[in-house]
């Protein structure tokens, strides 16, 4: 890569205003922020981000925040007020993108809906996440992650064969916002090259959760029956999933035939494939139970360690199962730069997840730490709607900012 610290990234030019909070509409616009973009954070007075109140802490800092809001700005407003809503309104005229994630109903109720937006900016692109969309009978239902998870099926298919479904240990439900949320503006960004008008974008988290099922929904629809859970296992390939070691557990996945005999090399059974029973993907899903037994009868006999060297020489996919802490520290993940340290206002240096996003030949600065409360709300409205010393002061006394 070569050095490059003043370049942003792709979206480096663009200007996104993000009334977003907690974590939907938050991962989408840190999406925008890791690629370039200058993000706007509009906070209400007072704990700003309902995230800033979620313990553990440190030094009054919420981790919750602290991990889905690098590399944005904060500004203190109250929306509420008429001169709030004037103020975002302002912003709004000079920016490209604007990210919200009320229920439905509300930004045109504080004469900030699209509308009202577009006739200010006809060039806006305005992206409103909910977590049912702007139509249908839930539409004004409030949501969290576990439900999303629940309404799309994704839950219960989630967990060991036979039990209770289970929660994913990510909270896609809500994290699917920053997915499509990103995908939709990008597109809109580049169909605006070519009208010079922006539109509106309307994601529904629970559409992207369905979205995600992927060959589930096609596998209902051929067999007529719904998938059952099947813990760490596939409903289709075998052997994949999790086997015993002596002291723990790996993951190996055989996704096609020809995995089956490197697997059997490196268990010592080579014997095992062209057996008839088990040499093909279709008898290995009959005879799941045999297969599993056979392979933890011999995995469960050796250490991870040991096994992790037996499938990298013979090019078996697999992986030990690593905690968080593990995960990244890795010399895959460290090689990567997924960890950075930055300067945080408040706590000094502090070590947060990186940009997911690498672009060879052109090297990103690290991103900005996350802001405190307010902490960019002079220079925002300084630097871009160009008010003096003394209008910023009025508008502290009124409480119309922060």
């Amino acid at each position: 890569m070569s050095d490059t610290p003043n370049w942003a990234g792709p979206l480096e030019g663009i200007r996104v205003l993000d009334l977003t909070r907690v974590l939907a509409g938050p991962a989408a616009s840190l999406a925008l922020a890791d690629l370039g973009a200058e993000v706007i954070k509009i906070e209400p007075p007072g704990t700003g981000d309902e995230t800033r109140t979620f313990p553990p802490f440190r030094d009054g800092e919420s981790h919750y925040y602290l991990s889905i809001n690098r590399g944005k700005k904060s500004i203190v407003v109250d929306l509420k007020s008429d001169a709030g809503a004037a103020l975002v309104r302002d912003l709004a005229a000079k920016c490209d993108v604007l990210i919200e994630n009320y229920r439905p109903g509300v930004m045109d109720r504080l004469g900030l809906g699209y509308e009202a937006l577009a006739a200010i900016n006809p060039r806006l692109i305005y992206c409103s996440v909910s977590g049912f969309g702007m139509t249908g009978p839930l539409r004004d239902r409030p949501s969290f992650d576990i439900v999303l998870q629940a309404l799309s099926g994704a839950l219960s298919v989630n967990g060991e064969p036979g039990g209770t479904p289970t929660k994913l240990g990510i909270p896609l439900g809500d994290l699917v916002g920053g997915i499509n949320g990103p995908i939709g503006i990008l597109a809109a960004l580049h169909e605006r090259n070519t009208t010079g008008r922006g539109r509106l974008i309307d994601v529904s988290l629970l559409d992207g959760m369905l979205g995600l099922l992927g060959y589930l929904a096609q596998l209902a629809f051929f067999t007529g029956e719904d998938p059952k859970p099947q813990g760490s296992q596939h409903p289709n390939l075998v052997p994949y999933g999790q086997f015993p070691a002596q002291d723990g557990a790996i993951i190996i996945a055989c996704l096609t035939n020809s995995f089956w005999g490197r697997i059997c090399r490196a268990l010592g059974i080579p014997q095992l494939t062209d057996d008839p029973r088990f040499d093909s993907l279709e008898k290995r899903r009959s005879n799941r139970s045999t297969v599993n037994e056979i392979i933890s009868g011999i995995t469960e006999q050796r250490s991870v360690g040991d096994l992790v060297e037996l499938f990298t020489e013979h090019e078996v996919p697999h992986a030990p199962i690593l905690g968080i802490s593990e995960a990244l520290a890795q010399p895959q993940a460290v090689t990567r730069e997924m960890v950075v340290e930055v300067e945080h206002q408040s706590l000094g240096k502090v070590p947060i997840v990186n940009r997911s996003i690498k672009f060879p030949g052109d090297r990103q600065p690290p991103p900005t730490a996350p802001p405190v409360l307010g902490q960019h709300t002079e220079e925002i409205l300084k630097d871009i709607l160009e008010l003096t010393p003394e209008e910023i002061e009025a508008l502290r006394l009124s409480g119309t900012v922060a």
